[in-house]
């Protein structure tokens, strides 16, 4: 397995996937024929969409093409699987249809390298269950890539603004828990990343990451960090 899980798009200045150029050279080594899916974007077109990532990712010397552009069958054809932020729903909903689900899971577990953030994070996990998203789609079911044996909650915060009587995402998140306690959850702040390599799962960015699992009290992990097995 190797994979790169990120949280977020954006670094703080607002740049886009500049603190991930770097991340994704390392990932893809020689490999250079990166395959894009598009689908999670829903306010933009996937033209525009593979457009934007091809040219952020251009330094890092990768050629990408739009997922809606090829057909599953195409994979062996490419070095690099690449999924974008947006509508997690969507993103799996497309990504099934498509027959893009079963043919990623397959070539992943063979090796084929993975890079995704935030939607395309949560992909990657057992279930889309932990996505701060709308349900805008039926997706056909929860069940995602199944990459790896924990739950992405992307773009964590618990900030609160004033004023605002909502739950904040620690309330969500100990419901998820309460009701399904057999599953850990990974909350990576927005800059923070797991970096995957077999069974290893390392945790890394400038932010304190947290670890939920049932029947314990929510760790906070310091970066670097090895993710507990």
């Amino acid at each position: 397995m190797n994979l790169l899980l990120l949280s977020n798009s954006r670094s703080p200045d607002g740049g886009y996937l500049d603190h991930a150029v770097e991340l994704v050279r390392e990932l893809a080594g020689a490999r250079t024929k990166a395959l894009f899916l598009p689908f999670a974007g829903v306010t933009t077109t996937w033209d525009e969409y593979t457009d934007k990532v091809r040219q952020a990712l251009a330094p890092a010397g990768l050629t990408v093409t739009g997922a809606h552009t090829v057909k599953a069958g195409d994979l062996d054809a490419f070095e690099l699987v690449i999924v974008g932020g947006g509508n997690t729903f969507q993103l799996l909903q497309q990504a099934r249809q498509r027959g893009w689900l079963q043919a990623i899971r397959r070539a992943a577990f063979a090796g084929l390298p993975y890079m995704g953030w935030s939607a395309g994070s949560n992909l990657a996990c057992p279930t889309i269950c932990t996505t701060n998203d709308m349900p805008i789609v039926d997706p056909g079911g929860f069940d995602a890539l199944g990459l790896i044996d924990v739950q992405i909650n992307p773009h964590y915060t618990n900030a609160l603004p004033v004023g605002h009587q909502g739950e904040t995402r620690d309330q969500r998140l100990a419901e998820f828990m309460a009701l399904r306690p057999e599953v850990k959850i990974v909350a990576l702040p927005e800059g923070d990343w797991l970096r995957v390599r077999g069974k290893q799962i390392s945790l890394d960015g400038p932010f304190p990451a947290r670890l939920l699992q049932g029947g314990k009290e929510p760790v906070e992990l310091a970066t670097p960090a090895q993710l507990p097995a």
